[in-house]
């Protein structure tokens, strides 16, 4: 199957079926524990999170939540929180349509979400 492109800040159309959705995330190694995101988010979370994670020389958490978060803040707008890990528990409110906890190749877990930003006066 051939991996897509992402598109940074535009919406694209890739899945006109979950089918090939589940193929996608299938053909890089990512299952989908939950998820409250739309198909163009997965595809572009999933993107960053392997290439990020391929290119690093030497692997951390840390930057690989970090390479996410700002990717996403600077695409679709603050404020954006990550997680990275192999076990880590967590409880988190966020905003619709921005949510998403997956596992990159069985082992390593990752939780992105958005939540409202609202201005101090």
């Amino acid at each position: 199957m051939r991996r897509p492109s992402v598109s940074h800040g535009r919406r694209r159309s890739f899945c006109s079926s979950q089918v090939e959705l589940a193929g996608f995330l299938a053909s890089t190694g990512v299952k989908v524990v939950s998820v409250d995101m739309p198909p163009f988010m997965q595809i572009h979370a999933v993107d960053c999170a392997r290439n990020a994670y391929d290119s690093l020389e030497k692997f951390t958490s840390k930057t690989l939540a970090l390479t996410l978060k700002k990717e996403f803040d600077g695409v679709y707008g603050p404020a954006w929180h990550c997680i990275v890990g192999t076990s880590f528990g967590s409880f988190v409110t966020h905003s619709v349509g921005g949510f998403m906890y997956f596992a990159m190749d069985h082992k390593l877990y990752i939780l992105l979400f958005k939540t409202a930003v609202q201005r101090a006066d």
